[in-house]
């Protein structure tokens, strides 16, 4: 398996808009370089002038450099049969793109992003830049923001993260849709105009029904996993059938979850009932036993027809939680299924449990906390706001609860905190409550801090 090192240098920011200037390729075998390609390239179009700054690369320097058409069978040799790697692959492979669809040519390579393997591979860094990496990692990059300089830096880098885990590469791989395993009708140039932002999903077949509903925070790398996965008939069955994707952007990813789950269940797509297993399978339950106190456990909603108090999607995510709360609320470890044993629990050993398990705490007590949990996780009385990213820049999502109910979702202009809670609910637009709304709430609540409650 051979790897292409790519790096690019434009006249911009963006794959649609830019032009490549200069580009480099080394072709990695697993062991050394193998071969290089480096060359200026004339983008047919004027360099802007904090372009030429940051590389130095100027409107002279390219005027009589090889335009991309000239170039491009020589870059469709050289990089043939091979894995296309970058750093922040999506800009540089995005690039090779747009240059060849230019040209009326449907570029694609599997291609792998150096920053997301060595997150993974090497962790531990404050930044991830090429810039900052390479200087923690004694990597030298001779021509900062010059395509070979940077590509050669990078090639160091895959070389290092290559070595240090290559069994567990091939995750980090991702593969191209194919177009023969998709309906003929379905369009895969707009797959590649999809978003990477936070927002829902939906798969429409040839009688313009939604057949699936997704929700993801990255819309378009989440449709083109569905679109290469065949794992099961189903699944293969569903791709097969799709030929429109539609998607809205919720900018906030606890957004993106509510609206999944409302447009679920009004339109009740035929692959999310097919698909579709519970995202939360474990519940947390109380239940009084033949003592009366209340016991809390973690266990499969399947096997009860009982309500939970709150879902999660692991047992070891329900069983750290309930380890948390036994800390916080000062509950007895036995009683929460924490520590099976005839006698005392270990907190009450070392005086951290008041000694339910074994007498010396009332169920009346006892059940007061278990009880003040409950009322916590209810919202119950409470009105307060959760406030989160929103589609852009210039605004917030907001969440309403009032009085503990849900009433909705919605985005406000960025400056609306100028003004008063109570008046935020003119942004506002009014959702019906359901068991499924509570447990995604609380499950944001729960795992994220960066969420914004404004209470009033």
């Amino acid at each position: 398996m051979n790897f292409v090192i790519v790096d690019v240098e434009t006249t911009g920011g963006s794959p649609k808009n830019s032009k490549i200037t200069e580009l480099a390729m080394y072709k990695y075998d697993g062991e050394k370089i193998i071969d290089e390609f480096v060359t200026l390239v004339n983008p047919e179009q004027q360099i802007p002038e904090f372009i030429v700054r940051l590389t130095g690369i100027t409107d002279e320097m390219v005027e009589n450099a090889p335009k991309f058409y000239e170039i491009a069978k020589k870059v469709l040799e050289f990089t043939d049969d091979c894995i296309f790697v970058a750093h922040n692959v999506a800009f540089d492979y995005g690039m090779f793109r747009h240059e060849f669809k230019s040209l009326g040519f449907d570029f694609r390579l599997p291609h792998l992003c150096t920053v997301r393997a060595s997150r993974y591979v090497i962790p531990g860094h404050t930044s991830y830049s090429l810039g900052k990496l390479s200087r923690a990692l004694e990597i030298e990059i001779v021509g900062r923001h010059r395509a070979g300089g940077d590509a050669l830096a990078t090639t160091k880098l895959f070389d290092l993260i290559y070595h240090k885990d290559p069994n567990h590469l091939s995750t980090f791989i991702q593969q191209e849709v194919n177009p023969k395993s998709v309906h003929p009708n379905l369009n895969i140039e707009i797959i590649d105009e999809l978003p990477n932002k936070a927002g829902i999903y939906k798969f429409l077949n040839e009688f313009n029904q939604i057949i699936y509903i997704g929700k993801s925070i990255h819309i378009k790398k989440r449709v083109e996993q569905h679109l290469r996965s065949n794992s099961t008939a189903k699944g293969l069955k569903m791709i097969q059938e799709i030929v429109r994707v539609e998607y809205e952007l919720t900018g906030s990813e606890l957004i993106a979850m509510l609206l999944e789950s409302e447009l679920i269940k009004k339109h009740q797509p035929l692959y999310n009932r097919k698909l579709r297993k519970s995202s939360f399978p474990f519940g947390l339950f109380d239940v009084e036993d033949a003592k009366g106190y209340l016991n809390l456990t973690i266990h499969s909603i399947a096997k009860t027809e009982s309500v939970p108090l709150l879902h999660f999607t692991t047992r070891k995510e329900g069983t750290d939680y309930l380890t948390h709360i036994v800390d916080k609320y000062q509950m007895c470890q036995k009683l929460c299924g924490l520590y099976p044993t005839q006698s005392g629990c270990f907190h009450h050993s070392i005086k951290q449990c008041k000694g339910a398990c074994v007498g010396e705490e009332s169920a009346e007590s006892y059940n007061e906390r278990v009880s003040e949990l409950v009322k916590q996780l209810s919202f119950e009385g409470k009105s307060f706001y959760i406030l989160d990213k929103g589609r852009n820049k210039g605004e917030r999502s907001m969440v309403w609860i009032e009085n503990g109910a849900y009433k909705g979702y919605g985005f406000a202009p960025f400056h609306f905190n100028g003004k008063e809670p109570v008046d935020w609910k003119r942004y506002i637009a009014p959702q019906n409550e359901n068991r499924d709304i509570n447990t995604i709430l609380n499950l944001f609540l729960r795992k994220d801090a960066s969420l914004k409650i404004v209470e009033y």
